[in-house]
């Protein structure tokens, strides 16, 4: 019975990884500013103005978050630190 939980937590291993890097949190930070900024603009008027800026802030995000994986701070793809 001890050695099924610790089988479990080995095949679990690989997905402790998921997401967990500077560029990931990189871009949700970016991308979850330009969702607030955007939710503002909807309550003030709407105010389209401020929700494209949004959009452009949501979009900036994402390829800040590309460009730092690809400078290596992402999760290795092949899984090993």
């Amino acid at each position: 019975m001890a050695n099924q939980g610790a089988d479990r937590i080995e095949e679990e291993a690989p997905h402790d990884l998921h997401g967990n890097s500077p560029a990931a949190w990189t871009a949700v930070a970016i991308v979850l500013v330009a969702f607030t900024v955007g939710a503002i603009a909807m309550v003030l008027g709407p105010n389209w103005v401020l929700f494209w800026i949004s959009v452009g802030i949501a979009v900036i995000g994402a390829l800040a978050g590309k460009v730092l994986q690809l400078l290596g701070f992402g999760v290795p793809t092949d899984g090993h630190l």
